[in-house]
């Protein structure tokens, strides 16, 4: 395993304090805050010597996670240590408006033979059966619901 030291300039140090000390930030920016001060082994660091895992105890984290914090420093620099990495899935909206109609619609119409009312798993199936779409999910079908204010119950 690499070890990595940490030498932050005065600036660094800086803003580390400011965002320690004040403002809005992420949990991962406080994270990476602390854990860059206490392993500071550069010129403008308090004098003191703490290992990994008095950080670890004190934040109540792993010790994994401080050398992936030294090594994100490191390899990608200051401003991408407090930064949270963007999401690389991408999210595609099956439910459009059409498809919220016709489940609406579906839903307020007569339940199947055989059944008092419709359920979420019964209209989910109900629409891929009538080729509205390929697939969906009874959670998805809630959601709609949810939305419209519609209620199976009634």
């Amino acid at each position: 395993m690499i070890l990595y030291t940490i030498k932050l300039k005065k600036t660094e140090v800086e803003e580390l304090q400011k965002i320690i000390n004040k403002g809005k930030h992420t949990t991962q920016a406080y994270r990476a805050a602390y854990i860059l001060l206490n392993c500071d082994k550069g010129d403008y660091s308090k004098d003191r010597t703490i290992t990994n895992t008095e950080i670890c105890k004190i934040l109540r984290i792993g010790e994994r996670t401080i050398d992936r914090v030294k090594k994100k420093f490191i390899e990608e620099g200051f401003e991408k240590v407090l930064e949270r990495r963007p999401s690389s899935q991408s999210y595609v909206k099956k439910v459009d408006g059409d498809l919220e109609a016709k489940i609406v619609t579906l839903c307020c119409s007569q339940p199947p033979e055989g059944y008092s009312k419709w359920s979420l798993r019964l209209l989910a199936d109900k629409m891929v059966e009538l080729n509205y779409v390929d697939y969906i999910s009874h959670v998805t079908v809630s959601k709609v619901l949810k939305k419209t204010y519609l209620n199976l119950g009634e």
